[in-house]
């Protein structure tokens, strides 16, 4: 392999390195091409199990798999999948076209797809190359690499042949992936560990919510406290009006923004600070919140007046249990949009404690659940930060400062 002089580096390089494209050390393998009809859900000794797009993650997803009749296969046997290859997701949207996925130990015999390109290492560390890809594909190189369609993004194996990589001498290349390899797996339990954090927020409040509820108190129906607002408008001359759409709701967060109403021209609800809004058409149902000012909202959304000795953050809250939305989303009726009607979520039957215990209620409520949001997004913001981390790892790598 001799040093090409005729291109300018991207980035400074030890001098025992060099720059040489990817065509002179690695094998390009395209994927099968078959009808869609030939899809099939189940193995049978006919098909055999076909790699797509949605196989490519961090790791070789293989929990939702396609299969072909090996007869697309044409009895070639570079179509099959082997331990070290690279498989590639070459046709996909802009964003996740170049994502890469290093195939460590094969479960079981697998092909390919089209919209999926096969990389085989040749007179290169095979985990070193991937690292290279995955290096290239983070820092959205392959992004700009890609020609795009109308639909989708296409990475040619020409582009890619002519793609120059930085080569180390080969006992350089094994101990850059083993000082990876270290840093990654430690990476990898704290993300574990934290993404556990996130993916299980919403049990945790869940359970808290169903403790805050499950209180000895007459159950009453919702119609007994709440009241439906019937006030509305067609009058945006006000430009300071403020509007709330199905969109503008978010959970767990409330009311996160409002958009401008002069281009609202048909009729809406009004609302009042301290009324309660309530989503009642899918995929937005059961999104709600207290109002924190007074505006318009959506038809979409129901208003609810609650009487005086009723807290309007109490019922809030207790929309979000498990018990009402068991209730309520079975009553969504309807085709093409589900939606609930005013008198569904009035028939709910809630605890209803004195005025004083609600609000001790809401109190607690309010301060373990900020507690566990804080929690989530703080987990959230160090896994974006662990994903900053690993991106640095890989840029050093690859400029021979992790050797």
């Amino acid at each position: 392999m001799s040093n090409d002089n005729t291109i300018s580096q991207p980035y400074e390089i030890p001098k025992n390195w060099h720059w040489i494209k990817m065509g002179s050390i690695c094998q390009f393998e395209r994927g099968i091409t078959f009808p869609k009809k030939a899809k099939e859900k189940e193995s049978s000794e006919e098909n055999i199990p076909c790699l797509r797009t949605t196989n490519v993650q961090e790791e070789l997803f293989i929990d939702d798999l396609i299969y072909v009749d090996k007869k697309y296969m044409k009895n070639n046997p570079a179509k099959l999948v082997r331990n070290n290859d690279i498989i590639m997701s070459s046709a996909n949207s802009r964003e996740l076209v170049g994502k890469t996925c290093y195939i460590n130990e094969l479960p079981f015999p697998m092909t390919f797809g089209g919209f999926v390109l096969n990389i085989r290492a040749k007179d290169i560390v095979s985990e070193y190359l991937f690292y290279f890809l995955r290096h290239e594909f983070l820092f959205d190189n392959f992004k700009r690499l890609a020609a795009q369609t109308v639909n989708i993004a296409n990475i040619n194996t020409t582009k890619l042949s002519n793609y120059f990589i930085p080569l180390p001498p080969i006992e350089i290349q094994n101990k850059i992936v083993k000082n990876i390899h270290s840093l990654f797996e430690k990476l990898d339990k704290a993300k574990k560990l934290l993404q556990n954090i996130v993916d299980n927020y919403e049990m945790r409040r869940s359970v808290i919510l169903h403790k805050a509820f499950d209180i000895p108190y007459v159950k009453i129906k919702l119609s007994k406290v709440l009241s439906v607002s019937k006030e509305t408008t067609t009058d945006f001359s006000n430009p300071n009006l403020k509007y709330i759409g199905l969109d503008n709701i978010k959970k767990d967060c409330g009311i996160i923004s409002y958009e401008n109403t002069k281009k609202i021209k048909s009729t809406k609800n009004v609302f009042k600070m301290g009324q309660i809004l309530y989503g009642k058409l899918r995929p937005y149902l059961n999104k709600h919140d207290v109002a924190k000012f007074d505006g318009v909202c959506s038809t979409d959304i129901i208003v609810f007046n609650h009487c005086d000795n009723t807290l309007a953050d109490y019922i809030n809250y207790y929309f979000d249990t498990e018990k009402f939305i068991n209730y309520i989303v079975p009553k969504a009726k309807g085709n093409t949009l589900p939606r609930v009607t005013k008198k569904d979520v009035l028939e709910a039957e809630c605890p209803l404690p004195p005025y004083e215990k609600q609000k001790e209620i809401v109190c607690i409520l309010d301060n373990l659940l900020s507690k566990e949001q804080r929690t989530k997004e703080l987990a959230e913001n160090v896994l974006n930060d662990i994903k900053l981390m690993e991106k640095k790892i890989l840029s050093l790598a690859f400029r021979g400062e992790l050797c």
